[in-house]
């Protein structure tokens, strides 16, 4: 399959899951717009060695503003985007009676309302151009809920919810929009979960083990190049029919 000629866009995309996701969609032949905070340069290099061309914009999502300014980017420097991945998002983990509310506040800013105004933003354009793909990387957690993760499980719940909506108001239409649901993928995020326990005095090895048996059946991560083939399908025409889904790709975490 060749994307050569398109525009994709990968929101939190300087590591980790989002990275990788870049890095296959350039492989691909599509043109790449990095998104995310700090020094972007190993990640521009990584997806650049692809031959296509790269950019990176450092907007903070949870600012429309500053939304708007990383679209107008997109528009001015390399037409405006084709492919959009809402993958960034952030955590925090409290009892509901407990969770600060203003990081309940932050996280439905990232995981929720950047992917609607991200979305708005970009499908005006993939209509006119008459092709386009919204994908979101959701979460299991968009599905079923977990203890201490309250905004995080209402935000993807509300990811899964929009893209059926989007999904719906495209139908017609050459754009596409689905959800990804990975389980867990060893990223920072999963990373810290992991810490905390080793933290307490548990082997390294067995934290990581203990985390996975918990919820994931295949005992192994998920990794950023299975999201990044799935985001490849999603693209092709073999999934142009793909419409509104919400794919686990979770080692079975869902299958329980």
């Amino acid at each position: 399959m060749s994307l050569a000629g398109k525009v994709a866009l990968v929101t939190g995309s300087t590591s980790g899951i989002g990275l990788g996701i870049a890095q296959a969609l350039a492989g691909a032949g599509a043109d790449v717009i990095l998104n995310g905070f700090g020094d972007a340069s190993a990640a521009l290099a990584e997806v650049g060695r692809h031959g296509t061309r790269v950019g990176h914009h450092a907007a903070d999502l949870g600012s429309v503003e500053q939304l708007n300014d990383l679209f107008a980017y997109a528009e001015r420097e390399f037409g405006g985007v084709d492919i959009l991945v809402n993958n960034a998002g952030i955590q925090h983990v409290a009892p509901v009676e407990a969770f600060p509310m203003e990081r309940w506040d932050a996280i439905i800013a990232l995981n929720l309302s950047a992917v609607f105004h991200s979305t708005r933003l970009a499908l005006p354009g993939m209509r006119q151009r008459n092709w386009g793909r919204v994908i979101n990387i959701a979460s299991v957690h968009g599905q079923v809920g977990s203890v201490g993760k309250a905004a995080y499980v209402a935000a993807k719940h509300g990811v899964v919810g929009l893209t059926k909506v989007v999904g719906l108001e495209t139908a017609t239409s050459n754009v596409t929009c689905n959800a990804i649901c990975p389980g867990w993928v060893l990223t920072p995020l999963v990373q810290k979960q992991i810490d905390d326990r080793i933290a307490s005095g548990v082997d390294p090895q067995q934290a990581q083990q203990d985390l996975l048996a918990e919820k994931q059946p295949s005992h192994a991560f998920v990794t950023p190049q299975h999201l990044g083939e799935l985001v490849l399908f999603l693209c092709s025409e073999a999934g142009s029919q793909v419409r509104g889904a919400a794919w686990n790709i979770d080692g079975g975490w869902l299958a329980q």
